[in-house]
């Protein structure tokens, strides 16, 4: 693997463990299901996303 494909790789890495990529997916899929509806900016998802593994303890482990 050249030194390009190494840094793509340490990207996605870092990418993937920090959840910055997690958000990317939720935008594609909240555009993709609701085309006209504002995409909610990285905070308010943040806090979507607190509420929501509050509300639903039961899918976590501890």
């Amino acid at each position: 693997m050249n030194t390009r494909g190494w840094a793509r790789t340490v990207r996605w890495y870092l990418r993937e463990l920090t959840g910055e990529a997690e958000y990317d997916r939720y935008c594609e899929r909240h555009r993709r299901h609701h085309p006209l509806a504002p995409v909610p900016t990285r905070r308010e998802y943040q806090v979507l996303r607190a509420l929501h593994r509050a509300e639903h303890p039961h899918s976590r482990c501890c």
